[in-house]
């Protein structure tokens, strides 16, 4: 399973040093986990690090569309009109998705993995180039949420025919999760996990302060990480998850064009506008990771009413004539210690 690396960089300035901070680290997703902790001296390191390895594992032998034989390809192979029974973990994230793309009227939507494919961002290698209008209709008829329907008694999916469910947006985000609940069981209380870019702090470093996070200017330089004047702002991770999606490194040009990987399943096309950035903070990283997706395809005036209306904390960072520009809502300013800040 691949996913994007996010634009988030580490902060552990002063800790190195510390008594009893360690590092675990892993690769997962197509890209690497870490986990900065403090680790009780009763935890076995070793056994803690294969025990994270296993958390991240179980996510993609369930929910990778890169793995031919995971739970989700299995169900998008499914034969049409089969109720198709799904791992809890699978059916709770695919559960959480379509609750969001109901309440974002199909903005977010976890079957537009046809038209992802169909761009070329997909498990699929092929050439990046706009593809024809019907070819993106054809897909569009592909696409729609309300074409899954769940049985949570059985604990199933309905499989209709031709859908292909993507969760790479929102997997991630809850393989962090589990990752903080495997420490949290195994006693560990101040910890640090981050996979590809999306982190969830809890607890306290050695000299009593929050782990904080750099949230990676756009168009860094790609081996900036820690680079200072490469930061755009600086977060602190009191119990709290946040994920950042960017339209800089994972796009391609054609004819002048630009076209990002984010696809708008109303459009069937990448976003239009001119979002260089999103992050968003939120309690899990299951919930911070999709709304990232969301905001995206919003774009930053549908989006930052969504945000405000739903008290999302986001952080949009604007391509203009002048530079880049912020904009961020009022509970996203409020974790920085701003206060509000007019969008």
């Amino acid at each position: 399973m691949k996913f994007p690396i996010l634009s988030i960089l580490l902060l552990l300035a002063g800790c190195a040093a510390a008594p009893r901070v360690e590092r675990l680290q892993g690769r997962t997703m197509g890209t690497t986990w870490s986990v900065t902790l403090v680790r009780p001296d009763t935890v076995d390191p070793q056994a803690l690090a294969a025990g994270i390895q296993r958390q991240l594992d179980a996510v993609v032998a369930q929910m990778s569309t890169w793995e031919a034989d995971s739970d989700l390809s299995r169900f998008n192979r499914a034969p049409a009109g089969t109720w198709q029974p799904l791992p809890a973990e699978f059916y709770a994230v695919l559960e959480h998705a379509l609750a969001l793309a109901r309440d974002t009227d199909g903005a977010y939507d976890p079957t537009v993995g046809p038209l992802v494919e169909l761009w070329g961002f997909g498990p699929v290698r092929r050439d990046r180039e706009p593809p024809p209008a019907e070819a993106i209709a054809a897909a569009r008829a592909r696409v729609g949420w309300q074409q899954v329907r769940l049985d949570p008694e059985r604990r199933s999916a309905w499989q209709p025919g031709g859908v292909y469910v993507d969760l790479s947006s929102i997997a991630k985000g809850f393989g962090v999760d589990q990752v903080a609940r495997h420490l949290d069981a195994a006693g560990v209380s101040d910890y640090l996990v981050e996979v590809g870019g999306e982190l969830r702090g809890r607890g306290r470093r050695p000299d009593g302060q929050p782990w904080q996070v750099a949230i990676e200017r756009p168009g860094a330089a790609a081996g900036a990480v820690g680079r200072l004047d490469e930061v755009e702002r600086v977060l602190s991770l009191d119990d709290r998850a946040v994920a950042t999606s960017g339209d800089y490194r994972h796009a391609f040009e054609d004819d002048g064009a630009i076209y990002s990987h984010h696809i708008d399943p109303r459009s069937g096309r990448p976003v239009p506008h001119r979002i260089a950035s999103v992050t968003v903070a939120a309690r899990q990283a299951v919930d911070a990771d999709p709304l990232g997706t969301t905001m995206m395809v919003l774009g930053p005036e549908e989006g930052m009413a969504y945000a405000v209306a739903h008290d999302v904390a986001v952080l949009f960072i604007l391509r203009t004539d002048a530079g880049f520009e912020e904009r961020m809502s009022p509970a996203f300013a409020t974790l920085l210690g701003t206060g509000t800040k007019t969008p």
